[in-house]
């Protein structure tokens, strides 16, 4: 992913100060210690309810970090630790290009040292500086909520001095400070953050936080920022390039390389014309299984892959690699990517208790929102897939596809964020429904975070688990792609085999008492649904069926033209079926209908691409926990 000179991720350090004298820190609620840490250090409550909203929504994860080694509800940042402590999930064998015509696969990540305190830039070392100029210390900063609130206020405080203002009680004479904190090094980031931190105090917010407190943002419509503070701050001014973003992010362009290196092979992506040559039907949400600083370097080697846009967790910024006219190389599935834009959100999947932060589902939702209006992209879960949902290409890939951002991705916050929210649209006996547990307080058991089987650490999920019954102790479906020995699927965290997700729609097979039946991967498959505590909303929706007279139709990993359509000189393309079927009388949930279509980009020239389209039409389906096509020959489609 793109690279940044390693210099240019330097924020200035903050001008030294003694330690501050806190004394003993006020005992109670959050909202209590919010307001005792804003009088001591003498922050407008308002600044600090809001910069902590922004950063973690007042929530303390129990004192485990972020994804980028942010610690309790103000982000303090320790990567060391965090990152000493994280497991580092392999994401599998998975060819992210997803053409077996393009030869052999390009190298994996393979393991990377872990970076050492003074390698790292300093907003991912902020709890330090929390604990000098509080005399807290770290640990307590780490586990401690009202210690975390006092270090967060502190720093505000002292970004405050730092730009020669006073500690003022109106909240515009903070704009700058709240810009610094963000630990953005260019202007166009620290503005936008505190932008959006300013948009919180003058909305207001009021949440139940993850420890089961109710904390309060009363709203302020008449406070006004002051983004000219920015630029008083010395930071750099970003690249903007030929970046495709919406004004209300901070967006710059770190291009990925288009090269030869030797024997004829290339990288790290194809030209395309897109969307003249080929719609653009999906956006594909990833996390980046590495550090903002690995994952610029990886998209910029013309050995690697390659995709769009990358996000940064602690600010929100973005990076664009590469024209979303061109095709990257970054889902796994040649067809997806060859019609899908990529974003790869920094950030570990597997993390125990691992969370992003605000800033970055905040900026990830405007972006979303203006590619899906500028190519009309549909904003459902069958067009803003996670990599986890798109499917193998054929039976051999299928157990080799990456499954993030996974089940700690909170997909139900985020399409409250894209305008989408999930609401039912259907009465009780609705013949669809749509995957929408309560993400804080629905908290399956996963294993293998750290360990295999061992148990991960409690954790809101968008996920809910599939039953060959209406039973807990009843055995999860089967996968039989993921286990052709027919072996029961697992609590494993990278286990997609008997998942459903926040937003995903499928038909209603059958309902019993709390439980609810879905069809799903040719398969009944049971789900929790007790009154008062839904995992799923009723909703409306098309649905197909096998046609009248057929036992099963095919599934595909892949919507690619028949052999007819190709043109001599371009390979035809085997359309070759997964090992699952769609069963006579099971139905699932339709998403688009589009012609067979393969993108034939061979070589470096560009001369010789091509599109090929053809004659039959394939549907796309929620079929599992990834979609999958069907032949629309082959199915009848009607209202459920």
């Amino acid at each position: 992913m793109g690279a940044v000179a390693s210099a240019a991720l330097l924020l200035p350090l903050l001008s030294a100060a003694p330690p501050a004298t806190a004394g003993p820190l006020e005992p109670g609620s959050l909202q209590r210690q919010f307001a005792a840490a804003a009088e001591r250090q003498g922050v407008p409550p308002s600044v600090l309810l809001a910069v902590a909203y922004l950063q973690s929504r007042w929530d303390a994860h129990g004192g485990a970090p972020s994804v980028t080694g942010g610690y309790g509800p103000m982000h303090l940042t320790d990567a060391v630790t965090a990152l000493a402590e994280a497991p580092h999930h392999s994401h599998g064998e998975e060819d992210a290009r997803g053409d077996e015509t393009r030869g052999p696969r390009l190298g994996a990540r393979g393991e990377r040292p872990l970076p050492t305190r003074n390698q790292l830039p300093d907003r991912l070392r902020t709890l330090d500086r929390a604990a000098a100029l509080t005399g807290i210390p770290a640990r307590e900063l780490r586990d401690g909520t009202a210690a975390n609130i006092e270090g967060g206020a502190a720093l505000l405080a002292e970004a405050q001095r730092a730009s020669g203002r006073p500690l003022s009680a109106d909240p515009a004479d903070w704009f700058g400070a709240v810009a610094r904190y963000s630990g953005a090094d260019d202007t166009a980031t620290a503005t936008a953050y505190a932008t959006d931190v300013f948009d919180v105090i003058r909305t207001g917010e009021s949440r139940t936080t993850d420890s089961g407190q109710v904390v309060t943002l009363a709203a302020d419509p008449d406070v006004a920022p002051a983004p000219a503070q920015v630029g008083a701050l010395g930071l750099r001014k970003p690249s903007p390039g030929p970046t495709e973003c919406p004004r209300t992010v901070a967006c710059e362009w770190i291009p990925a390389p288009y090269e030869e290196f030797g024997d004829g092979d290339y990288g790290n992506h194809d030209k395309a014309d897109r969307p003249a040559s080929q719609s653009i039907d999906y956006i594909v949400v990833h996390d980046t299984e590495a550090t903002w600083d690995v994952t610029l370097k990886l998209v910029q080697d013309p050995t690697y892959v390659s995709w769009q846009y990358s996000l940064r967790s602690s600010d929100g910024h973005i990076a664009q690699h590469m024209p979303v006219k061109d095709v990257g190389w970054h889902a796994g599935n040649w067809f997806v990517n060859a019609k899908s834009v990529g974003l790869e959100h920094e950030g570990f999947l597997t993390a125990p208790d691992s969370w992003y932060t605000e800033a970055m589902y905040r900026t990830s939702a405007r972006l979303v929102r203006y590619l899906a209006q500028r190519y009309d992209i549909p904003l459902d879960r069958q067009h803003v897939l996670g990599h986890d949902n798109v499917p193998g290409t054929v039976t051999s890939t299928i157990r080799g596809m990456h499954t993030d951002p996974g089940p700690y991705w909170d997909w139900a916050h985020y399409f409250r964020l894209l305008g989408r929210p999930f609401t039912a649209s259907a009465g009780p006996d609705a013949g669809v429904v749509t995957i929408r547990p309560e993400y804080t307080a629905h908290q399956p058991v996963y294993t293998g975070c750290v360990k295999a089987g061992e148990v991960c650490a409690p954790h809101g999920s968008g996920a809910v688990r599939l039953h060959t019954a209406p039973g807990a102790d009843a055995p999860l479906v089967k996968d039989v792609g993921l286990r052709p020995g027919g072996q029961d699927s697992t609590t494993g965290v990278n286990d997609t085999g008997a998942r459903a997700s926040t937003g995903q729609q499928f038909a209603v097979a059958e309902r019993r008492g709390d439980w609810t039946a879905i069809w799903y991967l040719g398969q009944k498959a049971w789900f929790h649904n007790p009154k008062g505590e839904r995992t799923a909303v009723n909703a409306r929706g098309l649905v197909l069926t096998p046609k009248e007279g057929l036992a099963e139709v095919p599934v595909y990993g892949r919507a690619y033209p028949e052999a007819s359509a190709y043109p001599a000189g371009v390979p035809v393309q085997a359309v070759s079926p997964l090992p699952y079927k769609l069963l006579s009388g099971q139905s699932y949930v339709v998403g688009d209908r589009t012609p067979g279509e393969y993108f034939f980009a061979p070589a470096f020239d560009t001369a010789g691409h091509r599109v090929v389209r053809g004659q039959e039409e394939y549907h796309e389906i929620q079929f599992g926990h990834r979609v999958a096509f069907v032949k629309a020959s082959d199915v009848r489609v009607s209202r459920a």
